[in-house]
């Protein structure tokens, strides 16, 4: 425990045993350990924050990517959000017309 104090802030000990002999100041090694940390993640997928944390984590995965996989996440969320606009225009017409009888 005496070499946790020369731990710099920000470090996860949980993956101290996959991490050993490598440097934790290393932003590399910063980046593999909160990647160890997001695919550990456990916990309820079906609570509201736990969607919210999952889309987050797309977001930043996208954002890391670059070419063909970037473009494909953009193609992902542009048909998700076009599926919604559909959904919605069609709720809307089918209220309306419900409305007008």
């Amino acid at each position: 425990m005496a070499e946790s104090a020369a731990v710099p802030p920000g470090w996860n000990p949980r993956f101290h045993d996959d991490l050993i002999g490598l440097d934790p100041a290393d932003p590399e090694v910063r980046a593999f350990a909160a990647h160890l940390d997001r695919m550990e993640r456990t916990g309820p997928t079906f609570t509201v924050e736990a969607c919210l944390d999952q889309v987050a984590d797309f977001a930043e995965s996208s954002a890391r990517t670059g070419g063909l996989r970037y473009w494909i996440s953009v193609l992902f969320v542009v048909l998700i959000v076009l599926g919604l606009l559909v959904t919605a225009w069609d709720i809307a017409t089918h209220t309306i017309a419900f409305l007008s009888r």
